[in-house]
């Protein structure tokens, strides 16, 4: 693909931290992607590192630890990460923003001041608890309890498929204050997971994909959590708090996406010129021309609307539609470019040595998680 021109939402200072991301990304991700993922856990010291460099929370005030950029700034690392086609840290990463965010919008200056610093260092990583066992795009039906008692909540339930699990430094627990209140009963928590008693992270979970990614079930046995943890301090504003947020954490699964499509492709087209069939390069070959122009096609239109929301998202104006738009499409487009350039590789692609073949997997659950596709279409057809 030819080079394209800085998208209008970048100036100098996001190119700087481009390049800082993307030297990160040779100097620690590539190394040691491959024993990540036989931990299922990414190093500590990785996220440490990132902290140092500046590249956790980089679009929160430095009055919180964060470096006063805006959503462009965080893009840089989305993007750069996505050169490395790796997930689980990547995944992590946007987890641990998204946790922040909540933070930062929603939180108390107290709250603020608490966790953000430690957050943007890398000391302390975010995840989020919001999935039960039988509860997942409807978080009314959570059974997850958290009973007031004097200065504390006294927490009872368990969650699973949770991110950062066994890294995390801070989670974001989605309960019931008030469980006959319907959507006006649900709180968030903001817990410290470190000396709980009553809590206990799963074994990792067994995943077709991000291997490197720490994924666990959570469990709450009368957690006692100080009740000045509760997000914003108000009871039952829970729901309001994550539909708040929601556009962000959806813009971030676009960008991302559309970065790895663009991976995807560029991989593609590199295996394609240098593997010959029939005397030839594959490259050489009509179906392969034709199926990487299509797969070119669709890595461009999604970086060009992926632009527009960033843009939307740094003045402002983004809208949970069009995030909900970047989510769905920008997913099932990787996906699908995913699998035909996959295609393209032959046997090779089926195995795990070849990124594409990791890409592939990892892919799948972007269409799930941070709200299944299908909620996505629900909610861009109400605006219709």
């Amino acid at each position: 693909m030819e080079t394209v021109t800085r998208p209008p939402w970048m100036s100098e200072g996001h190119e700087m931290l481009a390049d800082t991301a993307r030297r990160f990304v040779r100097e620690v991700i590539a190394p040691n992607d491959a024993r990540w993922r036989a931990q299922h856990r990414v190093d500590k010291s990785a996220w440490l590192k990132a902290g140092e460099l500046g590249l956790l929370l980089a679009d929160v005030p430095g009055d919180y630890g964060g470096m006063d950029g805006d959503f462009g700034h965080a893009v840089v690392l989305y993007r750069a990460l996505a050169e490395s086609a790796e997930m689980g840290f990547a995944a992590g990463c946007m987890v641990h923003a998204i946790v922040a965010h909540y933070v930062l919008s929603c939180g108390t200056e107290e709250q603020k001041k608490q966790w953000l610093p430690r957050m943007a260092s890398g000391e302390c990583i975010g995840a989020v608890a919001m999935t039960e066992p039988g509860a997942g795009s409807d978080l009314k039906g959570i059974r997850t309890t958290a009973v007031r008692d004097g200065d504390h909540y006294v927490v009872n339930g368990s969650k699973t498929y949770i991110s950062n699990a066994l890294n995390m430094g801070l989670l974001v627990l989605v309960v019931k204050t008030e469980p006959k209140a319907g959507s006006k009963g649900v709180s968030l928590l903001l817990m410290d997971p470190h000396g709980t008693p009553g809590f206990r992270v799963g074994q990792v979970l067994d995943k077709i994909g991000m291997q490197s990614q720490d994924t666990c079930e959570l469990f709450f046995d009368a957690c006692r959590v100080p009740a000045a943890n509760l997000l914003g301090g108000i009871e039952g504003r829970g729901l309001y708090q994550l539909m708040d947020q929601l556009p962000y954490e959806r813009a971030v699964i676009g960008v991302y996406a559309a970065a790895l499509m663009a991976q995807a492709v560029a991989l593609a087209v590199d295996w394609c010129k240098q593997r010959q069939a029939f005397g030839q390069p594959l490259i050489a070959l009509q179906n392969t021309r034709f199926k990487l122009a299509e797969a070119s096609t669709k890595a461009e239109v999604a970086r060009v609307f992926m632009d527009h929301v960033v843009r939307r998202q740094v003045a402002g104006t983004l809208d949970g539609v069009t995030a909900s738009m970047a989510k769905w499409w920008g997913t099932q487009a990787y996906g699908e470019v995913a699998d035909e350039c996959l295609q393209l590789f032959g046997g090779a692609g089926y195995m795990t040595e070849f990124p594409i073949a990791r890409m592939y997997t990892d892919a799948r659950v972007m269409r799930i998680f941070g709200g299944t596709n299908e909620i996505m279409k629900e909610l861009i057809a109400r605006s219709l």
